[in-house]
């Protein structure tokens, strides 16, 4: 996908003086929750109304969305309130009648962006059309489905694109409902600077007194805008209820965050900058040489194991690194979080030097 700078034509033509909010409840309930949430929401930042009319739920018996009547209700919040809407869609029929009702913004979810099926059918249904088109990021972090989306929906010649970061599904107990796996977010904005990105702190975190956090961490990397789910009565909601905050806790938050400065030109700053990223890339630098050398003495271990004939992995081995390098990182103020994925990587890197020599 070549670097098109009509992606983020249609944000900066809106030429907010602050970062793109959409917000709105998770699943519109019925017409009176709609419309009541809307009017709380029109003189407030929000630029975006949300409703999920349709919800793909994971197993069948849950609420799955109002269907085709709430867009009614999204006519409704246009007409009188003035905010401009915005929905998922999961396929053609969905598309069509999004069109139909004038939604201004539509999003694909996290479950259809992992089918080239699914996202060719709904760019074949939206070619050439002026709507903002938001991809949100596969279930799984994989980086080339979803640039794969964004190419399919530029090939129909819809231009207003952006993305959504939600977070990532992942087998493991974390305190995020979907880690953010905020590598894999700035990685694309490297590849792409000029494609909008939204981030969803309600999908990522699941848990509304985590939003501000999540929230003030996408703005410092940069993030285009949020996509926050607000709802009336969230204890009530339908759907997703532990991760909607009310209009009120939405626009405390929006006063709360921090706007960065992309940089600052004044000299003392840039020298000090400049000073410690040196030392980070001498201690980038270190690291390499020390895991290369880590590697080299698994590599002699695989070599006895290999004239042993003993098997490759050494489960209590394991389990007790991995124990004291958890203490030996809270003590350096290095989170349990961090320190696993650091040494399960350093760990799989080891056993396939391991399985290499042995099967060699």
């Amino acid at each position: 996908m070549e670097n098109k700078k009509e992606m983020r034509k249609w944000l900066d033509d809106m030429n907010l003086g602050h970062p793109l909010v959409i917000a709105g409840p998770c699943s519109a309930e019925t017409e009176d929750q709609v419309l009541k949430i809307a009017h709380q929401l029109k003189d407030t930042d929000v630029s975006y109304y949300r409703a999920g009319i349709w919800k793909p739920r994971t197993r069948p018996g849950n609420f799955e969305g109002v269907g085709a009547i709430g867009l009614k209700w999204l006519q409704k919040v246009k007409e009188e309130t003035g905010l401009k809407t915005a929905t998922e869609v999961a396929n053609r029929a969905h598309v069509d009648l999004a069109l139909e009702y004038d939604v201004d913004l539509l999003w694909i979810g996290a479950r259809s962006t992992v089918s080239p099926f699914i996202i060719q059918e709904i760019a074949d249904a939206l070619e050439g059309t002026d709507k903002i088109v938001l991809v949100k990021n596969p279930v799984n972090p994989d980086l080339s489905l979803w640039l794969g989306a964004v190419e399919r929906l530029h090939t129909a010649n819809i231009e207003k694109l952006g993305v959504i970061h939600r977070g990532f599904s992942t087998y493991e107990k974390t305190k995020y409902r979907n880690i953010p796996e905020w590598q894999l977010a700035i990685e694309l904005q490297t590849k792409f600077p000029d494609l909008p990105i939204i981030n969803d702190p309600s999908h990522i975190t699941g848990k509304r007194d985590m939003i501000f956090d999540v929230s003030q961490t996408a703005l410092d990397l940069n993030f285009d805008g949020l996509m926050i789910e607000t709802h009336c009565d969230p204890d009530n909601a339908w759907s997703d209820a532990a991760q909607q905050v009310t209009p009120e806790r939405l626009v405390q938050i929006m006063r709360d965050l921090r706007i960065r400065k992309e940089t600052d030109e004044e000299a003392e700053y840039n020298n000090k900058l400049n000073n410690l990223r040196t030392q980070i890339d001498v201690l980038d630098n270190q690291l390499i040489e020390l895991l290369g050398k880590r590697m080299k003495v698994s590599d002699g271990i695989g070599e006895l194991k290999k004239q042993k004939n003993v098997a490759v992995l050494q489960s209590n081995r394991w389990n007790a690194i991995l124990g004291n390098m958890i203490l030996e990182g809270e003590q350096r103020g290095l989170s349990e979080e961090f320190v696993l994925k650091m040494f399960k990587a350093i760990h799989q890197e080891s056993i396939n030097h391991q399985e290499k020599i042995i099967n060699a």
